[in-house]
């Protein structure tokens, strides 16, 4: 029996692994910009109104204290969260970053303690995402309690120093994303909640939360490396932040059952005599989210539906994509219902906003943002443009694309119109000529073929480069490389160019691909810089044995299985449940409640057992030498099974090349 070596390892224990196995060679960057990176600067700073302030102001609005010691460590001494990682950033934006987005992660590091209004306050600038706690008669109401337990305990120290220790009535988690519920266990335990703590969360939270990234999720953590810039040192020419905010502690990262669910609009909950009025709003940035409104207060939690940027309707780390046009009418609903009663709106990233003049411009421009996305690209499309065709010709109108608040600091115009195409056409453009295309490396040989050979290639390209045309230059020298992979000089170039788009990009994820696409070229896979990764061991053992089983099915070596068959049955008595599980015509299916006539082999053992193998603290041999695993029937059937699904995927594939 080898559980551990099929999930956990994978999920979280191979990251140490890599970690001791990969150089630690210092990355080689370019450390200066383009006179042509310098000239778009300048457009940038010519468009936008650097002149406006406000949004300073609102970010050091009712600030009370930040942490006196800027290191925040996990309980075995590694560092969660480094509040000083970002001081670069008080200095004017160098050359080397696109102005706007410079301005916005300076808004982003700004930590500590922050009123709201009375009786909500904010800790901002510990996570990726902010805290807030809101007085009830004897308490707080905790939203969003970050994504490691660490943070989530140094940020809720710092309300008891400054406001008083109180208890925590209930805990309140805006939606399924692992940086609002994460660190709820370094707030309240699974005690706290017997105990009468409330957790609030909207329809589909656990399921969504458990679940989310798993079938697709090695890959996903993969593409997360480059997107959040996990690989990437902390300065000028590397990783500034990730425009929804700076950066991702890292920890332990936990999940508690809700105790109270949101599944209707204009539902009514009372804590500790404190009323909140729920407007429920699944599947527009999250699979299940909701917002709401304090009357006591007269504020509102817009979560993550209305943000000071350009959110994802794609997200690059890979997901499903989202519905422009539902998430504007979700906002639209918002100002129907709360828009003459709220007099402050706070969300779960950025900084508050307050008055309703100003309110309400956030939620109407943000909700035309989205709706504008969608609408246009469909309006595109229906006139036979392609997807790529629209990325290039859509814009938005001036009021939209000159307020801070819409720009792509996060998403970006380009690829979340590409989202919509996707949304409804699918991956294909109609042209034959890309129904079924060469894989990568193949074309690429062909094209560099073509193309007079490597050294022609390399001559025409430096002549596009010194001309800044780098989007060019990219796809052409992507071809060298994945035609002749080991052509130093073309991925020196590359990597080049890559900085010199970094240096350009307005958005924080599309800087974090383009540096670390250019690190990996001339160096490989460093881990030096690595921060930020979550140990995920509380989601693995919450997952229902169903979707364990949909991801062993995942995992299925098939070169391996040769037309085998096998039909198992396990039965949990801790849990009171049971699953069958049948492999035929190399394809693995379950059946949960339902235990299979002639299995090869029926398992028994309590959940807790199989946890604990999933954590490593014991083995699976181990378990069914003790007699807490027993196994009736063919033991060869099920050990020769467990082969076939036991092998780890790998995590550091390939990205910049073959």
């Amino acid at each position: 029996m080898t559980l551990s070596s099929k999930y956990a390892f994978c999920l979280s224990l191979l990251i140490c692994s890599f970690l001791l196995s990969c150089t630690s060679e210092q990355p080689t960057t370019t450390t200066t910009s383009s006179q042509s990176v310098e000239t778009f600067h300048q457009q940038i700073l010519a468009t936008l109104p650097f002149d406006d302030t406000r949004d300073f102001e609102r970010a050091d609005k009712g600030f009370i204290a930040t942490r006196k010691d800027p290191v925040i460590k996990n309980p075995d001494g590694s560092v969660a969260m480094d509040l000083s990682w970002f001081d670069f950033l008080k200095k004017d934006a160098p050359a080397t970053v696109n102005p706007s987005l410079w301005r916005q992660s300076q808004l982003n590091r700004k930590h500590g303690l922050y009123k709201v209004t009375e009786g909500i306050y904010q800790v901002r600038g510990f996570d990726l995402a902010n805290m807030t706690v809101v007085a009830t008669d004897n308490g707080w109401i905790v939203i969003d309690p970050l994504t490691t337990e660490a943070v989530a305990k140094a940020a809720m120290d710092l309300v008891a120093e400054h406001l008083g220790k109180k208890p925590v009535k209930a805990v309140l988690i805006t939606h399924s994303h692992a940086d609002h519920f994460g660190g709820i266990q370094g707030i309240v335990s699974e005690a706290d909640v017997k105990a009468g703590v409330e957790v609030i969360a909207p329809e589909g939270f656990y399921e969504h939360s458990i679940s989310e990234n798993i079938i697709g999720g090695n890959a996903m953590k993969r593409r997360a490396m480059y997107m959040f810039g996990h690989l990437l040192p902390m300065d000028t020419t590397g990783f500034i932040g990730n425009g929804l905010g700076q950066k991702l502690s890292a920890g332990m990262l936990g999940i508690l059952q809700p105790t109270i669910t949101i599944n209707q609009t204009g539902q009514k909950v009372t804590i500790d005599g404190l009323e909140m009025v729920f407007q429920n709003t699944p599947e527009a940035e999250a699979p299940a989210e909701c917002m709401f409104y304090f009357p006591k207060y007269k504020a509102f939690c817009q979560a993550e539906e209305i943000n000071h940027n350009l959110h994802n309707l794609y997200t690059l780390r890979g997901a499903q994509v989202r519905n422009g046009s539902k998430w504007a009418k979700y906002i639209d609903e918002t100002i129907q219902l709360f828009g003459d009663k709220t007099e402050v709106s706070f969300g779960s990233h950025h900084w508050p906003t307050w008055g309703k003049t100003d309110i309400l411009e956030l939620w109407t421009k943000q909700r035309d943002l989205y709706k504008f996305i969608h609408d246009e690209t469909l309006y595109l499309a229906n006139n036979g443009l392609t997807m790529n065709e629209i990325a290039e010709q859509i814009k938005l109108p001036e009021s939209l694309s000159n307020f801070f608040a819409n720009r792509g600091y996060y998403g970006t115009l380009s690829h979340n119109s590409k989202a919509q195409y996707q949304l409804y056409f699918g991956w294909f453009d109609g042209n034959p000529a890309n129904l079924h295309t060469l894989p990568p490396d193949v074309a690429a040989s062909h094209y560099v073929e073509y193309m007079g050979g490597e050294a022609a290639v390399l001559e025409k390209v430096e002549k596009d480069i010194e001309k800044g045309n780098y989007r060019w230059a990219a796809m052409v020298l992507n071809h060298v490389i994945f035609a002749a992979p080991q052509n130093k000089a073309a991925r020196n170039l590359l990597a080049t160019v890559y900085q010199q788009l970094a240096y350009r990009a307005e958005s924080g994820p599309w800087r974090n691909f383009y540096l670390t696409g250019a690190q990996e070229l001339q160096n490989g896979i460093i881990t030096k810089h690595l921060k930020g990764i979550t140990n995920s061991d509380a989601i693995v053992t919450n997952l229902p044995l169903s979707n364990f089983y949909d991801y062993m099915a995942v995992r299925l070596d098939r070169s391996k299985s040769n037309g085998k068959t096998y039909t198992f049955n396990l039965i949990f008595p801790d849990i009171d449940e049971k699953i069958s599980i049948y492999l035929v015509n190399d394809v693995l299916h379950n059946r949960p409640g339902v235990l299979a006539e002639n299995p090869n082999a029926t398992i028994t053992m309590n959940k807790s057992v199989m946890n604990d193998i999933l954590t490593k603290k014991t083995t699976g041999l181990k378990q069914v030498m003790s007699g807490n695993i027993k196994i009736e029937g063919n033991r060869g059937d099920y050990a020769d099974f467990q082969k076939l699904v036991g092998t780890p995927f790998e995590l550091l594939f390939n990205i910049v090349e073959p």
